[in-house]
């Protein structure tokens, strides 16, 4: 028989010091090391917790009984564009960043949660939305990150090259494409590797909490499935998706090359 006992709520705030020990442990190692990352790592850790200290209060908000599910919708409508606006501040040499991002994880959110939830893979309550919204958006958010810097990147750096195709009368897309595919090749390979690696290198973190908290583990098995699949969907949509907008924005509508800040010329 399954074993469902819950993993004991009370991690004492003793507990939970005692886990700081290991970021404390990790800031040590990077001094140790000469790293200059030992502010950083402590930084990061704090952050984390107080940011999830508030989503705390904002889940316990979201999920209490009889709460209306237009709630949670209200919340991943500030979720995206706030998603978008990360991206904008991380990769400022994207044109468009920002609104490419915001088309992305909306078209990915409508398209992955849709199919979810009309499917009835989960049932639609806040419990199950909320979380796997955002799954899907902090996932495309990172992967839209690494394919529009990529693309940028690539614009760049074959630029002569695309300049010729475009005086042998080639359009913009298709002088640009081959170095397209290549830039979303970089975006989705971490993620199918991951998809590849999980569970036989690591038990990933959806899994490892439902068996914490006494879930069956076929159950559990059965639900991280579903999130990887959706993680790597979610991936795929938000990086086609920034890849094709951006691809139209590198070029005029009279099909020459823009030229981005930074570059000669």
């Amino acid at each position: 028989m399954a074993d469902n006992r819950a993993v004991d709520s009370a991690i004492t705030s003793v507990g939970l010091a005692l886990a700081g020990a290991l970021v404390v442990l990790a800031a040590a190692l990077a001094l140790w090391l000469r790293l200059d990352l030992g502010g950083k790592i402590l930084w990061a850790a704090l952050r984390a917790l107080i940011q999830l200290l508030a989503l705390g209060v904002v889940l316990t908000f979201l999920l209490a009984p009889g709460r209306e599910l237009w709630w949670s919708f209200l919340w991943i409508a500030l979720m995206i564009p706030f998603a978008a606006g990360v991206v904008g501040r991380r990769a400022p040499e994207v044109p468009r960043a920002q609104l490419l991002s915001l088309i992305a994880f909306s078209l990915t959110s409508l398209a992955v949660l849709g199919l979810i939830f009309g499917l009835g893979v989960f049932p639609l309550e806040a419990r199950t939305l909320v979380p796997l919204a955002g799954m899907t958006i902090g996932n495309s958010m990172t992967a839209t990150v690494l394919v529009a810097t990529r693309i940028v990147a690539e614009f760049k750096q074959q630029r002569p090259l695309i300049e010729v195709s475009l005086a042998l009368g080639y359009t913009g897309s298709d002088a640009f494409r081959p170095y397209l595919r290549d830039a979303l090749r970089t975006a989705m390979v971490p993620q199918i590797e991951t998809t590849k690696a999980v569970g036989i290198i690591f038990i990933p973190g959806a899994m490892t909490g439902l068996i914490l908290a006494g879930v069956p583990v076929f159950d559990a098995v059965k639900v991280q499935v579903v999130v990887m699949y959706l993680v790597l969907a979610s991936v795929a949509v938000s990086t086609a998706t920034v890849a094709v907008g951006l691809g139209r924005t590198l070029f005029t509508s009279d099909q020459r090359a823009i030229h981005l800040e930074g570059e000669r010329g």
